[in-house]
């Protein structure tokens, strides 16, 4: 079956947005616990890009799918899983990427919804927080997407939060979304 496509972010309320994000159900992988069978000998690379055995995966259909079936363990590290089978998978930063984002409302009001590489619609808010986490190339902006999975903001997006930030007037200068301040440079964020 082929998988829907994406409708243009620009385009949609975040009503439009939140409804389609709750229609989008998930695999149950937090309770599948099968045996450890191995390695799926995957890897997502820092830009969002899924590789088997080295070479890259060019349908979006297939990257969709492996990605609803993959699960953050406790150790940190990740697995794909399904009721039978449970296999390694690398993850060079973050398993998604936020690519897109779209705004309404202005100062605590504000919204704020990202469109992962994935296609899936993430609001951020208390229960899909925004972090900015230090290195050496200055801030760097993750969303919580669900289960201790991260998309990584690409840097373009960071660039408009970063602009948003800057506007809204706000000390700490940071982004409120769904009712929820993120600061864009706490603790964390401040270079060693």
């Amino acid at each position: 079956m082929p998988m829907p496509t994406q409708p243009d972010l620009s385009s949609l309320s975040l009503a439009d947005i939140a409804r389609l994000a709750e229609q989008n159900k998930l695999p149950p992988v937090d309770k599948w616990n099968p045996d450890h069978c191995g390695d799926s000998e995957m890897r997502i690379a820092r830009d969002g890009t899924w590789f088997h055995q080295g070479s890259a995966i060019g349908r979006q259909e297939m990257v969709r799918l492996f990605s609803t079936i993959l699960r953050r363990e406790p150790d940190g590290g990740y697995v794909l899983v399904t009721p039978v089978e449970k296999l390694d998978i690398e993850v060079e930063d973050a398993p998604f990427t936020a690519v897109e984002m779209k705004v309404e409302g202005a100062g605590d009001a504000a919204r704020i919804a990202f469109r992962l590489n994935t296609g899936d619609l993430i609001t951020a808010g208390s229960s899909h927080p925004l972090r900015f986490a230090a290195s050496d190339d200055g801030p760097r902006p993750y969303l919580l997407v669900r289960g201790g999975l991260e998309a990584l903001v690409a840097r373009a997006v960071y660039y408009e939060l970063a602009d948003l930030a800057l506007s809204n007037g706000s000390a700490p200068a940071g982004l409120w979304s769904d009712g929820a301040f993120f600061p864009i440079a706490g603790d964390d964020a401040v270079a060693a």
